[in-house]
């Protein structure tokens, strides 16, 4: 019960954040994200590191950190595609200060610094474009990002709560024991009805749109949920971190944005961001 309560407390608290930084301005969600993408890339090199793999932390963070910030000022205008060039560069040299490191497992150390990287600071990057998409109108517009994140919501808490409830048929046992496709099925159901509901107070795009979103969403974030758990099994720990208290870590909290956001990206890059 303690720990519901405490969930609860935890993750008011964190929509109220990220909600409150998407609406305010695109400056208050790029600073609010490029914390949170520090926060999880220091999670992700602390973890990843053992006996014989040592992943250039502060190198990684920074890399990493321009990354978002570039991409970010690149979606919002603020300059151009070729800032965001300069992180090709960047990730080569990883190689070169590797080469001064001396350490046992030296490509190793940097696939772990660029996975970090890629998995972490360029999806929470490619957020940045879903306000107004492209920035096609030239106006601050909320609603693809906010309908974005409740449907992310929504589909993990109803996945959450129908697999406990008649979860009985393992979705990926050997990676993680507790899903099950009961709950996906929910996730899927409550995510199109989530859909729904977005599209009769957002007009921006059609119901059908808002559901393949959704279902982008329910399929792409059920994958990074179990690659995470993946990923926590090869080194045996339970939460990534303890930074949100019953929710976890970083990685925990935004496993199925790091696959989901891409995949939404692409969708509206290709479908949609031409008919607005």
């Amino acid at each position: 019960m303690k720990n519901i309560v405490t969930r609860t407390l935890t993750g008011s608290v964190f929509i109220i954040i990220i909600i409150g930084s998407i609406l305010l301005s695109v400056y208050t969600f790029a600073a609010i994200f490029l914390l949170i993408t520090i926060l999880g890339l220091l999670e992700f090199y602390k973890l990843s590191s053992s006996d014989t793999i040592k992943p250039q932390r502060i190198t990684g963070v920074l890399f990493g950190a321009f990354m978002f910030l570039s991409i970010a000022s690149y979606a919002h205008s603020l300059l151009p595609f070729g800032i965001v060039l300069i992180n090709i560069p960047l990730l080569m040299s990883l190689f070169i200060f590797e080469m001064y490191r001396k350490k046992e497992l030296p490509f190793n150390n940097v696939a772990i610094t660029i996975l970090g990287i890629l998995y972490i600071a360029l999806p929470l990057a490619l957020l940045n474009f879903l306000f107004s998409p492209f920035q096609l109108k030239g106006e601050f517009n909320t609603h693809i990002l906010i309908a974005f994140f409740a449907m992310t919501w929504m589909v993990d808490t109803a996945a959450y709560l129908v697999g406990m409830a008649i979860g009985k048929h393992r979705l990926f046992e050997r990676i993680s024991p507790k899903k099950s496709w009961e709950g996906a099925i929910g996730g899927l159901i409550f995510g199109i009805i989530a859909a729904y509901i977005i599209s009769l107070f957002y007009r921006d795009l059609l119901f059908y749109q808002w559901a393949i979103i959704s279902v982008i969403i329910t399929i792409a974030g059920g994958y990074g949920d179990l690659v995470e758990s993946m990923f926590k099994r090869s080194i045996h720990i339970k939460d990534s971190g303890s930074i949100l208290p019953g929710h976890g870590g970083i990685l925990d909290r935004f496993d199925c944005v790091f696959f989901s956001a891409p995949f939404v990206f692409i969708y509206i890059y290709f479908f949609i961001s031409h008919s607005l």
